[in-house]
């Protein structure tokens, strides 16, 4: 069966890896992939060129922007439903807010049987105004109604969808996002190595974040949070793993605290150096304001480290309290310092901790896994449609 993946643009980004692991596994396993993508990128990276090299069909469309622009929105509708008509794919399997919309309807005007929208993070949420949440969760409800399988990377995505009556229960199925399991592998790192090349000193616990430097990616949150966890354990240094437009204006702010020199940059890694960077920290703190599955927590956790995060959509199902790490209430700014200081002052929790939290996403988040799954979806629906 011809099966086509469509996301909004192929950056380096939790969504785009799912799609791109997803595509590379069933490619793998004898179905015939394309993926289509907005040609747009940005500073976290691409993954276009790895993309192109995986096997699987890789095409650009050309008008598909991330930002709404009415001319090239209809533009994008037209070239995709003319691509279905020609190529006659037997599943059109959209991912992101724009590519979902405009994918699913593009998709039903050509025709195509199986329709599946996979929810990475819910296009509407609490960092938006309610006009724009409005508008959103309008357009998903429209969509969902041929829609014939919503895929969520989380349990909590299927709750939100039901609650905001976008589509019922039995429409949807969680499948976890699933990762590159070998390059989590803690025995792999030089630690001390890694930790003097930051600057780091020896006997520093290290608090490990992994953001963009940007509003709601949890800085705003963090920030007032540092002096606290400072005063509770006074040998932390933190480690921030990424870049952004916000950078010196978030330095400038550690610097009026007095904590630059615990402060330290990793800058723009690639995401194959991010595993290696997280081996200089003892912990992770997460803090972002929305999330589907926060991939860097899995992530930090197959390296054997706990983390702190907000309880917040799909966190809990991987930051269990008290088992892989700390939840604690969203802005909650005296309880994320309390978090962090909690594990920063007790190795054997945090090793007892890490190493629970490694056992659970082996078992629950292995990429091979997520493909199963999603080829069982289309087995699914194919046999109900007489497809293939």
């Amino acid at each position: 069966m011809k099966v086509c993946h469509i996301i909004t643009r192929m950056i380096l980004g939790g969504a785009q890896e799912n799609t791109f692991l997803t595509c590379k596994g069933l490619q793998e396993h004898g179905w015939d992939i394309t993926l289509l993508s907005g040609p747009q990128t940005g500073a976290e990276g691409s993954l276009q060129e790895r993309s192109r090299q995986a096997g699987f069909r890789f095409e650009i469309v050309e008008s598909m922007l991330r930002q709404v622009s009415p001319l090239n929105d209809w533009r994008a509708l037209r070239a995709m439903r003319a691509w279905f008509e020609r190529e006659k794919p037997d599943i059109v399997h959209t991912h992101s807010s724009k590519a979902g919309i405009l994918g699913r309807i593009a998709a039903r005007r050509a025709g195509v049987p199986i329709i599946i929208h996979s929810v990475h993070g819910m296009s509407f949420n609490r960092t938006q105004s309610p006009w724009i949440q409005r508008a959103y969760r309008d357009l998903e409800r429209y969509c969902a109604k041929f829609t014939d399988k919503i895929i969520t990377v989380a349990d909590a995505m299927i709750d939100q969808t039901v609650a905001a009556g976008v589509a019922p229960r039995q429409k949807c199925v969680t499948i976890y996002s699933g990762m590159e399991m070998d390059r989590f592998d803690p025995a792999l790192y030089d630690r001390a190595t890694i930790r003097a090349r930051f600057g780091i000193p020896a006997g520093a616990v290290v608090i490990g974040t992994v953001a963009r430097m940007f509003t709601n990616k949890g800085y705003e949150q963090l920030l007032p949070a540092m002096p606290k966890i400072v005063q509770q354990a006074s040998n932390v240094h933190f480690l921030w793993i990424g870049d952004g437009p916000h950078r010196e204006q978030y330095l400038q702010q550690v610097s009026q605290m007095g904590l630059r020199d615990r402060v330290h940059l990793s800058g723009l890694v690639p995401p194959e150096k991010v595993p290696e960077c997280l081996c200089a920290a003892d912990l992770l703190v997460h803090a972002s304001q929305w999330e589907g599955l926060p991939r860097v927590v899995v992530q930090t956790l197959l390296l054997e480290k706990p983390a702190v995060a907000f309880d917040v959509d799909g966190t809990p199902e991987v930051v269990l309290d008290g088992r892989t790490g700390a939840l604690v209430r969203l802005n909650d700014i005296e309880g994320l310092a309390k978090g962090v200081a909690w594990l920063a002052s007790d190795a054997n929790l945090r090793r007892q901790l890490g190493q629970e939290g490694r056992a659970l996403c082996l078992k629950r988040f292995d990429w091979h896994t997520m493909v199963e799954q999603t080829e069982a979806v289309y087995r699914e629906l194919a046999g109900k449609k007489g497809i293939g």
